[in-house]
């Protein structure tokens, strides 16, 4: 590196053999050195000036200088101040055409004073768009570290002064970025212009999934019921609360330069059929995932235009879907949702759809019954969406993964603090191309993807089928009549979903409510028969033992919050629990006469210490669980708390499932939505709640555990154990698996879940199989367009020679990548798929054999 500070050795002129050379040309490769003479002739030649509109070295007679004679052109390198001059002859071309003609991108159309370089006009190494373009994908650099980055490598020290041409550059980019994507969609082939561009049609397209006339057979809509679910397109609805946009300009001032024509909807139709429907609630949920999804509701919203983003993806191969990305405005609404949905269907004729989302549970009830009030042209046999809420136990999905659009929010949300800065229009044109490429990227690791998913099927298809295999070989004989019974409920209920859904546990759920119900009403039915044994007119067994539970609760409650309270307040509530007690503890001596001696010998033993400092949050209540053997109970007494215990420790455990749902959701919401501090203090403070409540669970479980195990011996209960054991603190643990969907298909369970796991895996398979087809496919019909978009015949109104040739030109090259990707991927695959048919083989049955 020092020694390249030096002359290295030229001590002569490269091109004379003069002593003395001291000039060096950078962007050249070697270390050649030239002398003053030799550089200055060079430039003498070339007019020290840029000549555009000729052949390099050649004199314009009527040359034009640029405006102000003033003219920077950014390059990879540095920054560069020049002197250039434009064509001033009779045929000469535009200023702007002439600069594009050498690979200059001029910063505006009119008088322009700035370009920076594309293409390989200066050099493979001179592309300071392509480079930028690229890097902005790859490493979510913003442009203004990029330019900035420029200004310092042409000077580090801060001597020379750079002219500032940050705002020129940031306007290249913006259409740069805005053309690249009208040429890869074929749009400069169109003779209709690029007005003529249509909604989502510059988006990239998913070569995976189904599309009529591209990918699929000709009769695909006549497929018989057994392999026509292969034909269904997977859709998964999503939301992302980081890109955020701030209300800096309205569209007026910065509009898009593509409104509609890739991922984004056309805003305007948006905005607008939001703003009619401004008035309509949302409807409320008590679903846990909804409630957490509802925290964006809660999150301020000042000073921002939008809170974040709204997409339907590919779910099967999570790639943005044309016209399905839209500004979310406050939190997730149906509203918002909604459009996007049916704004991307325009663009289908699949009438098989298996959606997944979030909140699905909720969002699906008014889904088909909103469609009519929406402003789109919909195909009219769509009329109902095949909704699961678990893609483990739905048939014709597969393994299709519900979730990857929420991991595929990785990529993009770094962007989220430049793109934030933005006005509307500038924010959408860029996202929409970063989800271009995004698509792309995706598009072009088919091959390895959808072989790394048809090898890790292959065998896990094979195990399943096995073990079900070995599970109802254990079951025929005495077991024959229920497989048969299992299996028929399953194929009845894929069938028709609107049968019983045999994965759905069907245990009656009994609530502490309606024990206490059944138990007045037993209270009734005796004084209607006059065996009721009252010993007093307000209070009957079952209000003694219900009131003892609940000031149980109360204890536990006062004792959790002592910290927390004031001690005015905590001193009002012990005071009313005191008295409350005192009461309970008159009446039940009435029905349990042996609680006065036990209380009385209890304080001789402790001395009477006990007495002197107990507190109402502190007193033993002696129920029958806490009196055991140690002194004579009613047995009625003993049966109306086991009854209510029971019910009890069910309701407790159904609480702990339900906070840990809940904990597990907003968890999961708060690491991928939520950033600063307010945000994340009120996120903390509703897992506070949360976690109180699980506290309080645990306790009022292990409470009736507890008592259920001292009474159970006392009346000769069994059986209770295997739904109620003992709560351990490790078994209090986040239940991700369950609340995702994603324990169904790895745990070892019953036939009827074994079944389900084989069915799918066998389905993914086949799946697989045909999306590899189709991507084949689509790949040869995309080269079929570009080569009709290359015929000469459909450039017959191109009348000028150079832009016709690069029309073919271009045509042929996108037209060869398609082939080649195509060719690459049937190569890669050729092997693995042998290896699926082989497998598939030893699958069939008979009913597999039978013709439709």
């Amino acid at each position: 590196m020092i020694c390249l500070e030096g002359r290295v050795s030229m001590r002569l002129c490269l091109e004379c053999d003069g002593p003395n050379p001291e000039y060096k040309c950078q962007d050249c490769f070697g270390s050649e050195l030239h002398c003053s003479t030799c550089i200055l002739s060079k430039w003498n030649a070339l007019g020290l000036r840029i000549q555009l509109g000729h052949i390099t070295g050649r004199q314009c007679v009527n040359p034009h200088r640029a405006f102000n004679d003033d003219f920077v052109i950014i390059d990879i390198f540095s920054i560069h101040e020049v002197s250039l001059d434009f064509c001033g002859c009779a045929i000469a071309k535009s200023c702007m055409q002439q600069l594009l003609r050498m690979s200059l991108f001029p910063s505006t159309t009119s008088d322009p004073k700035t370009a920076a370089t594309f293409h390989s006009s200066f050099g493979a190494c001179h592309r300071v768009l392509e480079q930028y373009h690229l890097l902005s994908f790859e490493s979510k650099i913003s442009a203004y570290e990029f330019y900035h980055g420029l200004r310092r490598m042409s000077d580090n020290t801060g001597l020379l002064l750079i002219k500032d041409r940050y705002e020129s550059f940031m306007w290249m980019i913006r259409k740069w970025r805005h053309l690249k994507m009208l040429k890869r969609s074929g749009r400069g082939h169109d003779p209709k212009g690029v007005e003529a561009t249509a909604q989502g049609e510059c988006a990239v397209l998913c070569p995976a999934c189904p599309h009529p006339g591209k990918n699929l057979p000709d009769n695909w809509k006549y497929a018989p019921r057994r392999i026509s679910w292969l034909y269904g397109l997977f859709l998964a609805i999503d939301a992302n609360f980081r890109l955020k946009c701030k209300a800096v300009l309205n569209d007026s001032v910065d509009p898009s330069l593509s409104s509609g024509w890739a991922y984004f909807v056309e805003d305007e139709a948006y905005k607008g059929f939001l703003d009619s429907n401004s008035d309509n609630t949302q409807e409320k949920s008590t679903c846990s995932s909804h409630n957490a999804v509802n925290m964006a509701d809660t999150k301020s919203n000042c000073g921002l235009a939008a809170t974040g983003l709204g997409t339907v993806n590919c779910a099967r191969h999570n790639m943005k879907r044309p016209n399905a990305v839209g500004d979310l405005q406050k939190g997730k609404r149906y509203v918002n949702m909604d459009y996007l949905f049916f704004s991307t269907l325009r663009h289908t004729v699949i009438d098989t759809l298996n959606v997944s989302y979030d909140i699905v549970c909720q969002w699906h009830k008014k889904l088909w019954h909103h469609m009519s009030t929406f402003p789109f042209h919909l195909p009219a046999h769509i009329e109902e969406c095949q909704t699961s809420f678990s893609f483990n136990f739905k048939s014709g999905v597969g393994r299709t993964d519900g979730e990857a659009p929420e991991r595929g929010w990785a990529n993009i949300n770094p962007v989220a603090s430049s793109t934030k800065e933005m006005g509307p229009g500038a924010r959408r044109d860029t996202l929409d191309d970063y989800f271009g490429d995004s698509n792309w990227k995706k598009v072009v690791k088919l091959g390895h993807t959808m072989l790394h998913k048809m090898k890790d099927a292959l065998p896990e298809r094979q195990d399943h089928h096995e073990a079900l295999d070995d599970l109802e070989e254990g079951l025929r004989g005495e077991y024959s009549a229920s497989l048969t019974q299992w299996r028929e409920q399953v194929e009845a209920w894929e069938r028709d979903p609107a049968k019983p859904n045999p994965f759905k546990r069907r245990a009656e759920i009994v609530t502490m409510a309606s024990a206490r119900l059944e138990l007045a009403r037993d209270d009734q039915n005796d004084i209607q028969t006059g065996t009721c044994l009252a010993l007093h007119k307000d209070c009957t067994p079952s209000v003694l033992i219900s009131t003892g539970l609940e000031l149980e609760e109360q204890q536990a409650s006062l004792r959790v919050h002592a910290t927390d309270n004031q001690e005015g307040k905590m001193l009002q509530q012990n005071n009313t629990l005191q008295c409350r007690i005192d009461t309970w503890t008159k009446l039940q001596e009435l029905y349990m006469p042996s609680l006065a001696a036990l209380r009385v010998s209890e304080s001789s033993v402790s001395g009477g210490i006990a007495t002197a400092v107990a507190t109402p949050e502190t007193v033993k209540l002696w129920l029958p669980s806490q009196m055991g053997k140690t002194a004579p109970c009613d047995t009625r007494l003993q049966t109306i708390e086991w009854k209510l215990r029971y019910v009890q420790a069910h309701d407790a455990l159904r609480s702990l499932r339900s906070n840990l749902c809940a904990q597990t959701a907003i968890l999961k919401y708060k690491d991928r939505n939520l950033r600063g501090q307010g945000a994340n203090t009120r996120a903390r403070n509703t897992l506070k709640a949360v976690e109180a409540r699980l506290e309080a669970a645990a306790s009022t479980y292990e409470r009736a555990h507890k008592a259920l195990v001292v009474l159970a011996p006392l009346l000769n209960q069994t059986g209770w154990h295997s739904s109620l054991r003992p709560l351990n603190q490790a078994d209090i643990r986040s239940m991700t698996d369950l609340l995702w969907g994603e324990s169904e298909g790895t745990r070892k369970l019953s036939w009827i879940w074994n079944m389900a796991r084989a069915m799918r895996w066998a389905e993914e398979v086949e799946l697989l199989k045909d999306e590899m087809w189709r991507i084949l496919q689509f790949f040869v019909w995309d080269a079929q367009c570009w080569d009709e978009r290359g015929l000469e015949d459909a450039l017959h109104d191109v009348h000028d020679d150079d832009e016709r040739e690069g029309l073919i030109a271009y045509a042929k090259r996108q037209a060869s990548l398609c082939r080649r990707l195509a060719e690459s991927f049937r190569t890669s695959w050729t092997d693995t798929l042998a290896l699926a048919d082989i497998f598939n083989h030893s699958l069939i049955t008979q009913q597999d054999m039978d013709i439709d």
